[in-house]
């Protein structure tokens, strides 16, 4: 065989290809500091949106972005209890009606049991 000849070589644990003629992506690092005084670095491209939040290496608590703007805080809206979604369907009138009714069938039914 000729000292030439390439011979086959498991995947994915050589690259064959050279870093001739590239130029790596333009980067910008953005600094995170977490609640326990961690401070890290974390680099990303220049056409990237930096997050405000980053999770911290370290600990895995929330780290913010050091000289960023505040994150914006999403108001939600409260859930909605059982109580809530009957009124939707019946007025407080309707309600004492219908548990009038309730109790007038059970105490029937105990006093005929009795």
């Amino acid at each position: 065989m000729a000292e030439r000849t390439l011979r086959g070589s498991r995947l994915g644990s050589i690259s064959y290809e050279t870093d001739r003629n590239a130029e790596p992506a333009a980067r910008q690092t953005s600094e995170y500091r977490c609640p326990k005084g961690h401070n890290f670095t974390v680099p990303f491209s220049d056409e990237a949106d930096v997050p405000l939040v980053w999770e911290c290496r370290l600990d895995g608590s929330i780290a913010k972005l050091v000289n960023g703007a505040e994150a914006e805080t999403k108001k939600g809206k409260p859930p909605r209890t059982h109580w809530d979604m009957l009124l939707e369907r019946r007025s407080v009138a309707d309600l004492e009606e219908v548990l009038a009714e309730r109790l007038e069938h059970l105490r029937g039914r105990r006093s005929r049991s009795a």
